[in-house]
């Protein structure tokens, strides 16, 4: 990607531009027509060229830019990164504001802040997050498709325990601290319940993932499995 060097030149001044929910140009040179609706006379202002089918932007830079050419973006939603596509805009829009994927994501990866995109759908998936921080950190669980409405069902917590694993399983409370080893029959991330089984006694139990090689029965369990649920909560 070539950027332009930002040639702008100051028009009216601190004129309201909206970016618009579907961000793309035809021609490979994208400009802040192609972002904003209402950008008037600075409409052609180039910002980059686009080498490949899409291309990131800085919201900061365009949001200079923007200033430069006497528009005014507020970027209310936070955003850190502008997805622009090749092609014309789509002819429907929908009137749903949601988080969604701003690249490509193959199963297993960590979501990062760059990774979503405020964006407008026709309707929100039940479990849409409304909060991207809620996200963050989690693994995808499967392929995402860059420009898809982000779900809670798309994500999961960092899988630290593999099934197979020989891990720690303690137990704490009223002054009684106890470990002992146990196989994860199951792997999970951090605030999971997974099933394990006692290496001596073979007795099969559920516990919490606490951490890496780590899991926990008793009052920390619960206390893992409350904080859990709440991030949960936050992805509806």
């Amino acid at each position: 990607m070539t950027a332009l060097g930002l040639m702008v030149s100051p028009a009216l001044a601190g004129q309201p531009v909206t970016l618009k929910t579907d961000v793309a140009d035809a021609d490979g040179i994208v400009t802040l027509g192609d972002l904003f609706d209402g950008a008037g006379a600075a409409a052609g202002t180039p910002l980059a060229a686009r080498t490949g089918q899409t291309m990131m932007l800085s919201a900061a830079a365009v949001q200079i830019a923007a200033r430069r050419a006497g528009l005014d973006w507020a970027n209310a939603q936070g955003l850190r990164q502008i997805v622009v596509r090749g092609g014309t805009p789509a002819a429907q829009r929908g009137n749903v504001q949601v988080l969604t994927w701003a690249r490509n994501i193959m199963a297993g990866e960590t979501i990062q802040p760059a990774d979503l995109v405020w964006g407008k759908a026709a309707a929100a998936p039940a479990d849409a997050p409304a909060d991207p921080d809620v996200v963050v950190g989690l693994a995808a669980k499967r392929s995402l498709r860059m420009g898809a409405a982000v779900a809670g069902r798309d994500v999961a917590a960092v899988e630290v325990v593999k099934a197979g694993e020989i891990v720690t399983l303690t137990y704490d409370a009223d002054g009684i601290s106890l470990a002992l080893q146990a196989k994860a029959m199951t792997g999970g991330g951090v605030g999971e319940t997974i099933n394990v089984q006692n290496v001596s006694s073979k007795k099969v139990v559920q516990a919490v993932v606490t951490g890496p090689g780590q899991a926990a029965v008793g009052p920390a369990a619960d206390q893992m499995k409350l904080l859990n649920r709440s991030t949960r909560v936050a992805l509806r």
